[in-house]
């Protein structure tokens, strides 16, 4: 009965682990077409909910435009092992939900440690609601991408900090579960 258990965790871990693409291609959920470091601390607290087998859940997408590497940490009720996302590379992960902690929040630093030293952080936050997908886009501790542009998209009204400071107000938006959300830095 012990090695059915762990072996459905093993399962549960590999397809809600984030995919890092050296190129911009379309994966599917669960696939990896480069390195992602392993991690056998998660626990499969946090998985995709299609409303029936045929639907399509999008994607959160980083597109890293900056010259640097960023680093990424997708958080829900469980921290993922942090992804490195080199220049001219893209960090993707399916929608899930959260049950516990009711939506992630996908921390982007330019600091390789930088959600555990207090770094410049933007986060991209999103929650399911239906066949909905709220998200937001904010700072916390500084504005790591100042002097670059930031853009999600799709977003109506848009979201573009173009000296990547985020303007005073909300930034909460809402769209179909089934499309992808990509923010574009630098």
């Amino acid at each position: 009965m012990m090695i059915l258990f762990q072996l459905l965790c093993l399962a549960s871990i590999v397809l809600s682990h984030p995919t890092v693409l050296e190129n911009p291609v379309d994966v599917p959920y669960g696939s990896f077409v480069s390195p992602v470091p392993s991690s056998t601390s998660l626990s499969p607290t946090a998985t995709p909910t299609p409303s029936s087998t045929d639907a399509r859940i999008g994607r959160a997408i980083i597109d890293n435009h900056c010259k640097i590497p960023i680093y990424i940490w997708s958080v829900g009720t469980v921290t993922r092992d942090p992804a490195t996302v080199l220049p001219g590379n893209r960090y993707g992960e399916t929608f899930r939900e959260d049950h516990e902690t009711g939506g992630i929040a996908i921390k982007i630093s330019t600091d390789e440690n930088g959600l555990y030293n207090s770094a410049p952080l933007t986060v991209f936050a999103y929650n399911i609601n239906g066949q909905n997908v709220w998200y937001d886009l904010s700072d916390v501790f500084g504005d790591p991408f100042k002097g670059y542009p930031v853009a999600l998209s799709p977003a109506e009204p848009p979201i573009q900090w173009a000296g990547g400071i985020p303007p005073a107000g909300s930034q909460v938006r809402v769209q179909d579960l089934s499309e992808d959300l990509v923010l574009t830095l630098c």
